[in-house]
């Protein structure tokens, strides 16, 4: 894996995910309220710094959740390898990438709590500035090992089925394109 280019490309896909999640957020825990409402009180009340609170925090999630993620996965194939003696076959890529995808959640949890904490804090509060060893340290004060891992079961779900199918997917891509390649003249 190409660090500097992959890390490049999670923090320019950031500058897209964040400002839908700030908004996505705000609309679950303001059912009452309009998408475009919720994205346009933004802008009046925060600017375009409000749709990307909570940006810092969600490179600094994604970076060890990939680290984490795309090396198992790579690992769990090889040994699935190893062990049956021949390359894995897509839908075995894609249950490695549903594990890898899982533990990757389940260790990232307490950084993806501390983002959604900062996006959803008022405006012009400590959390909202965006310090995330400080919502960190804010969550542990008052809920303690659980609050860091709220929601984890949910997130382990979402994204193990996400890393079955993508990784799936990709792994299948990749397999019919190298395939095609050796059979064209």
């Amino acid at each position: 894996m190409d660090q500097p280019g992959f890390t490049t490309s999670l923090v320019v896909a950031c500058l897209i995910r964040v400002p839908s999640e700030v908004v996505k957020q705000r609309a679950q825990v303001s059912a009452s309220s309009r998408t475009f409402q919720i994205f346009s009180n933004i802008l009046y009340e925060e600017g375009i710094q409000g749709l990307y609170r909570g940006y810092k925090s969600t490179v600094l999630r994604e970076i060890p959740f990939s680290l984490v993620q795309f090396p198992l996965w790579e690992s769990l194939k090889a040994l699935w390898s190893w062990r049956q003696d021949h390359v894995v076959d897509s839908w075995q890529s894609a249950v490695c990438g549903a594990f890898a995808g899982g533990f990757a959640a389940v260790v990232t949890t307490p950084l993806d709590v501390a983002k959604t904490r900062i996006m959803l804090a008022k405006a012009g509060s400590v959390t909202a500035s965006g310090n995330v060893l400080s919502a960190l340290h804010g969550v542990w004060q008052t809920q303690g090992l659980a609050g860091l891992f709220a929601g984890v079961f949910p997130r382990m779900a979402a994204i193990s089925l996400g890393g079955f199918i993508f990784l799936g997917a990709y792994d299948q891509t990749r397999s019919l394109l190298l395939r095609l390649g050796r059979e064209s003249p």
